[in-house]
């Protein structure tokens, strides 16, 4: 009846946008919906010329196309040729004047942001027990590196107990030694992601004392959490990524950091030795015991010198009393004894030169070579003899 009805090849519904992808090959898929229903929705990439706005989660639009059942999905499909925007959504509107307030609040601001660690033992996650999202998140984990422990909170993260439930989720692991948390789920529709956007949730996020990771739905979905969240992952296999360093890639960087703190060690060492070095030898320039040494070896040459010195003055007056005593041995009356004179005193010792100096009868002494001759004077004349 779609087919063959004139009136019904051209429709025009209106709907608030969710799940909306803007597909690599240009196609845009998304779903439209109201209380009452939803329906699938695509505008292929020839028919977007027409589209003068980037569509977004909660818009409230008109679309206008043909409908026709989709074989594989055994549905109704809405093939979209123009859209035009019709006032904003409900659940958007609801987001945007809690942003706003929150934001007022300085839950955004980035000196509330806490540092995520650059190594972690151990990792918290609060997400549902099933699905993509845990299952991405230990497999990367594993891989990236096995020794890091992961405590995993099991919570509800779609409909209406959702929001207590991640509350509770957060308080529970900001209670052990958990040294970051990742808080998230898979991809879904503005409805599916809800949860997210609670008030409570997110005042869980700011008060939380450990350092937290959103990472809620696909790159494109961006919620509260991800605005109050210490950093935003498009991806829970990204936040993984993001959390747990690689083991092979930090023993490399150890083994990097050894050896250049052992370059620069040897560096050191040597700038060391040769500034011990230099300053051995001032130290030896300027050294007391050198100057020492130095006195030392001249007190040394200068005894070697007065020695010599002593040597020579002593040659010298050695030579000089030769001399003498040779010049002595010529007038010595000793040697004059030897060549047959004598030498005559009185009895008190005087030598006599004269005959005017004695007289008869006194006792005279007559020195000769070999001994004295003691002897009496007779007569005092020339001609007169000894006894």
């Amino acid at each position: 009846m779609f087919n063959q009805d004139f009136l019904l090849r051209k429709l025009t519904v209106k709907g608030e946008v969710s799940n909306c992808k803007y597909h690599s090959s240009g196609h845009i898929y998304f779903t439209l919906k109201d209380p009452s229903g939803t329906l699938n929705c695509v505008m292929f990439r020839g028919n977007r010329n027409g589209l003068k706005f980037q569509m977004t989660e909660g818009q409230q639009v008109q679309v206008t196309g043909s409908c026709d059942v989709y074989v594989k999905g055994g549905s109704y499909q809405l093939y979209a040729t123009n859209i035009e925007p019709d006032g904003t959504g409900q659940l958007y509107e609801k987001y945007e004047q809690l942003k706003k307030k929150l934001e007022e609040l300085g839950m955004f601001s980035p000196e509330y942001k806490q540092e995520i660690p650059k190594y972690i033992r151990t990792l918290g996650v609060v997400t549902a027990p099933t699905g993509a999202a845990v299952r991405d998140i230990i497999s990367i984990t594993r891989r990236r590196n096995p020794y890091v422990q992961i405590i995993l909170y099991p919570a509800i993260v779609q409909g209406v107990d959702a929001p207590a439930s991640i509350v509770r989720g957060l308080q529970v692991l900001a209670s052990t030694d958990v040294d970051v948390i990742i808080v998230g789920r898979g991809g879904g529709s503005i409805e599916d992601l809800w949860a997210f956007n609670d008030e409570s949730v997110a005042q869980a996020i700011f008060d939380c004392p450990i350092p937290i990771i959103s990472a809620v739905g696909h790159e494109t979905d961006t919620t509260i959490a991800d605005y109050v969240a210490d950093l935003r992952a498009p991806t829970p296999s990204a936040a993984a990524e993001l959390a747990v360093y690689e083991y092979q890639r930090f023993m490399s960087d150890i083994e990097d950091y050894r050896n250049i703190l052992y370059g620069q060690l040897d560096a050191t060492l040597s700038s060391y030795k040769h500034e011990l070095k230099v300053r051995q030898g001032m130290l030896r320039a300027y050294s007391p015991w050198a100057r020492i040494r130095d006195r030392r070896m001249r007190q040394a040459d200068y005894v070697d010198t007065l020695n010599l010195l002593w040597k020579q003055q002593l040659l010298k007056k050695k030579n000089m009393l030769d001399i003498r005593i040779e010049k002595m041995k010529g007038l010595s009356p000793l040697d004059k004894l030897k060549s047959g004179f004598s030498y005559v005193e009185d009895e008190n010792g005087n030598n006599i030169k004269s005959v005017s100096q004695t007289a008869p009868g006194k006792d005279i002494k007559v020195k000769v070579t070999d001994g004295t001759i003691y002897a009496k004077t007779i007569s005092t004349d020339t001609h007169s003899m000894f006894s």
